[in-house]
């Protein structure tokens, strides 16, 4: 398991998939609770803001001192599947994808996506950090929360 990386001038995207051992509903009680995510997760200092449908969280993240993240849950279908954005086209825009599947002996399927595309890219690219050792670090907290 190691996140993988694409790359072209006005878009890039990072994902990772892994397996843990822990039903979907686990999964998905560590990846909504905000008030709780730094505890598990060492990529995230704090969430502010319930994650829920519609709602804007507040994030901050060790990877990017100094910035603040704010999106939006623009989809929530406990326990599979959950989507994060920020931004709008064409200028810039960031889509986190969270998808959990269950399969075989009550373990899950975790992959987590993110797209970060627009005319801006080229020159915000240069300011954000190298998101595939992060991708890793996260999976292996959830892993490593879940599992326990």
């Amino acid at each position: 398991m190691s996140a993988t990386r694409e790359r072209l001038v006005f878009r890039q995207a990072v994902e990772v998939t892994v397996e843990i051992e822990a039903r979907p509903d686990v999964l998905w009680s560590r990846l909504t609770d905000a008030a709780g995510f730094p505890s598990w997760n060492s990529t995230v200092q704090s969430i502010d803001g319930p994650i829920e449908p519609g709602r804007r969280l507040t994030i901050r993240v060790p990877a990017a001192p100094g910035r603040t993240f704010r999106p939006t849950v623009v989809a929530f279908e406990p326990p599979s599947r959950m989507i994060w954005r920020e931004g709008s086209l064409p200028m810039f825009r960031g889509i986190r994808t969270f998808t959990v599947e269950r399969i075989d002996g009550g373990a899950s399927r975790f992959t987590m996506r993110e797209e970060l595309s627009g005319v801006m890219l080229p020159l915000a690219g240069r300011s954000l950090p190298d998101f595939v050792p992060v991708f890793d670090r996260y999976v292996d907290d959830l892993r490593a929360a879940c599992e326990n």
